[in-house]
């Protein structure tokens, strides 16, 4: 059965049913810096496995989040970029990276925050305001 069969009516259980698990969400911001190779993916999100990855790719490709295209430069190579309904979960991203970081403010829990980086290479989260 397909996953997208399986996404719920409403419509905020069915965003929430194509963002949900560990590392859709981290794959999915990573992605915003542009086409990724799946080496390139494991490299920069850390803890994932190349299974788990792999498994989640599909689910958003599946979603229409995210596309395949060949690699340039690498006849046999693939890369992951977002379609632009991938893309139009930016400003959604964003707000939830805000909305974590206010949660945790008004729960004096900012101390438990991960910055991004430990995570995800790169982009450090932002914890002012």
């Amino acid at each position: 059965m397909k996953i997208i069969k399986r996404l719920p009516g409403l419509p905020v259980e069915r965003a929430l049913g194509v963002l949900s698990g560990r590392w859709k969400a981290v794959i999915l911001d990573v992605l915003m810096d542009g086409p990724q190779r799946t080496c390139e993916l494991e490299k920069r999100i850390v803890g994932i496995s190349q299974k788990v990855l792999i498994e989640q790719l599909r689910a958003l490709e599946e979603h229409g989040m995210v596309s395949r295209q060949p690699s340039s430069g690498d006849s046999q190579g693939i890369e992951y970029l977002l379609t632009p309904l991938g893309e139009s979960l930016r400003p959604v991203l964003d707000s939830l990276i805000e909305w974590g970081v206010h949660h945790a403010k008004e729960l004096d829990e900012v101390h438990r925050l991960l910055p991004c980086n430990v995570v995800r290479d790169r982009r450090p989260v932002r914890l002012q305001g």
